[in-house]
């Protein structure tokens, strides 16, 4: 296992690396050969306004997937407090997507002629309840958080959600799309670790895996804060990573890009 410092110098040294060199094929402008495309899922926010920092610095844009969960300023993640952070990420160039307003499980189709499903949000006045949602009320939630990234940021989000821990069903992809809204996952590889505990996970083991693994197309994911990890995976190892993959050739495109999703996007303006 290498040591924590020999780790911290190794990121001291990519971080040295995107300073002194601008590769052309991923320079502002520049065509992107190896694209991948950096998603954020919400989350207490803690951690929102360093991960922005980055961003900007490495000239970055992402797509961020938001729900209404809770925060460490004691409200949640698309309040009025936060309304100025996501209208200056809009300003930036992102792109936003729904993640579902009250982050809502889907956990099991119901038998019936019609599409019903038992669901279970984590947010929200009923969070933590399991129930019984119809597609239309699912879809609604959907909505209910486009809507509001719409009305904070100025910018119409692209017509795709995230189910939250990634828990779908052919029915409920179906119903989704139904409303106008396409389901995005990541790659396995571009599962980025900040939800695992740090106890087992090193940041060190995770930046290391993502290094190697990561493919070009690949969709990544990490979150705006995640409670129950001691050592926070962000920002810690953004920079290091997205300054790791520019090394390696890669370029970063945001989901409006995606050839999976372009001609989706253009068909729901």
């Amino acid at each position: 296992m290498p040591s924590a410092s020999s780790g911290a110098g190794r990121r001291a040294a990519a971080l040295a690396l995107a300073v002194a060199v601008v590769p052309a094929a991923w320079a502002q402008g520049g065509s992107c050969e190896k694209p991948v495309y950096l998603t954020f899922d919400t989350g207490h926010m803690g951690i929102a306004p360093l991960v922005a920092e980055v961003l900007k610095r490495q000239d970055v844009r992402v797509t961020f997937f938001a729900a209404a969960e809770r925060t460490t300023t004691d409200g949640d993640s698309l309040d009025n407090h936060w309304a100025p952070w996501w209208k200056a990420r809009a300003a930036e160039g992102n792109e936003f997507a729904s993640h579902t307003y009250d982050h809502t499980y889907w956990r099991a189709d119901l038998k019936g002629t019609t599409p019903t499903f038992r669901v279970k949000p984590s947010a929200g006045p009923l969070a933590g309840r399991e129930f019984t949602w119809t597609a239309a009320e699912y879809c609604a939630n959907i909505s209910k958080a486009s809507d509001r990234l719409a009305l904070i940021t100025g910018k119409k989000p692209l017509p795709l959600y995230r189910a939250p821990g990634g828990k779908t069903s052919p029915k409920l992809l179906a119903a989704a799309k139904a409303c106008g809204f396409e389901h995005v996952g990541w790659a396995p590889a571009g599962f980025l670790g900040d939800e695992l505990p740090s106890e087992k996970f090193s940041n060190e083991k995770l930046l290391t895996q993502a290094l190697d693994t990561i493919r070009p197309g690949d969709i990544l994911l990490a979150h705006l804060g995640i409670w129950s990890r001691k050592d926070p995976w962000a920002p810690a190892n953004l920079e290091p990573l997205i300054v790791g993959l520019k090394a390696k050739g890669f370029c970063f495109q945001t989901l409006r890009q995606h050839p999976d999703y372009r001609a989706w996007i253009a068909s729901h303006p």
